[in-house]
């Protein structure tokens, strides 16, 4: 019995280390900022503004391809609205955060919309304490327009269940 109760744990304990092993490793593709970032974001974890009809809440950790927690690691996200536009003067769906010392960080957003030429996807920078700056997007499965965006790549897209996503970012540390 004993036997099969430490078979059964330890299969339990595989299962996320599984996981995180599939994402460790390789660095996450470098993307272009493109032309609407801001600097200077205000720090948030959630931006909201209220009224938002389709919700998003995106969870994962920042890794070294060590597959250790970059604690404390910026995150500054941007996207555009439910109509496609970006705010380029104020800090509408634009913030950073900070990586908990395990490297998980939990935003608060919509899902954006399209705009012409590009599929939905929302751009970010990421970086370690003291190290490179990693700028890269990441994206929705199944978008159609993923097909005709010149810059979506699979390996960015996030893992997503309803109003809920998960991507894990891979940086130098």
């Amino acid at each position: 019995m004993k036997f099969t109760r430490r078979r059964a744990l330890g299969a339990a304990l595989l299962v996320p280390l599984e996981a995180l092993a599939q994402t460790c490793g390789v660095v996450t593709p470098r993307q272009t900022e493109g032309p609407f970032f801001t600097p200077k974001s205000p720090q948030r974890k959630s931006l909201l503004e209220g009224g938002e009809k389709s919700r998003l809440v995106v969870t994962g950790t920042v890794l070294s391809a060590q597959c250790k927690p970059a604690a404390n690691a910026l995150l500054d996200f941007w996207h555009c609205d439910e109509a496609g536009e970006y705010d380029n003067r104020g800090y509408r769906y634009r913030g950073h955060q900070f990586a908990d010392a395990q490297g998980r960080y939990r935003l608060e957003t919509i899902v954006p919309a399209e705009y012409p030429g590009r599929t939905r996807h929302i751009h970010v920078k990421v970086q370690a304490p003291g190290k490179r700056i990693l700028t890269t997007q990441i994206y929705f499965p199944g978008e159609p327009g993923n097909r005709r965006d010149g810059l979506y790549r699979p390996e960015l897209e996030v893992k997503k269940q309803g109003p809920e996503a998960s991507f894990d970012f891979v940086v130098e540390v």
